[in-house]
């Protein structure tokens, strides 16, 4: 269950040390790779907390002080995954769509108040992210054939694209123009 004690209190002592709160960047998140008919309810249960819940209670607590303060810039990092429909992968991308229709919708909910909500999708980047991915019935050496399409991406590219979304104050940020949804063609 998500600690909002831990969330106030970081938001407490972020205020107390600096006066106020311009930016709030939201990154955690932990992997999930299960078939739908296998996911592990605890486990989702667990990684909804984190991936949705948390930055949700953060976003409430900023939101009235940067209201306050005339301004402020929320980013919240979805994932890649958000984007596609990928085996094994159902869970989470679900969790982090659902991150980024909650960031779009706050985007407008707080344009009046000069407070600018975007969600940044990053690829695959070179943490430890993978390595920590809770992994549920996923058949051997059936995760991923051939490996992903494109090199990931360096921690530091990642974090660019993060400021980018800051400085611009764009709805949506892309870690590659590759990645954006595409119109139908034929509707």
């Amino acid at each position: 269950m998500t600690r909002v004690y831990e969330v106030e209190s970081m938001v407490r002592e972020t205020m107390e040390r600096f006066g106020r709160i311009d930016v709030l960047i939201n990154c955690a998140g932990q992997g999930y790779d299960a078939p739908v008919e296998k996911t592990n309810i605890d486990t989702f249960h667990r990684i909804f907390d984190l991936d949705v819940v948390g930055p949700l209670v953060a976003m409430e607590q900023v939101i009235p002080i940067m209201r306050k303060q005339g301004g402020g810039a929320i980013v919240n990092v979805s994932s890649g995954t958000a984007l596609m429909y990928l085996p094994y992968n159902g869970a989470y991308s679900g969790l982090k769509r659902a991150l980024a229709n909650i960031s779009l919708t706050a985007r407008e909910e707080l344009k009046k108040d000069s407070i600018l909500v975007s969600v940044m999708y990053p690829y695959i980047t070179l943490t430890d992210f993978e390595k920590n991915t809770i992994k549920d019935a996923v058949p051997e050496g059936d995760e991923q054939d051939g490996g992903p399409p494109f090199p990931a991406d360096s921690a530091e590219y990642a974090a660019q694209k993060i400021l980018e979304a800051i400085q611009r104050g764009e709805a949506e940020i892309f870690a590659h123009d590759w990645m954006k949804p595409r119109a139908n063609p034929n509707p």
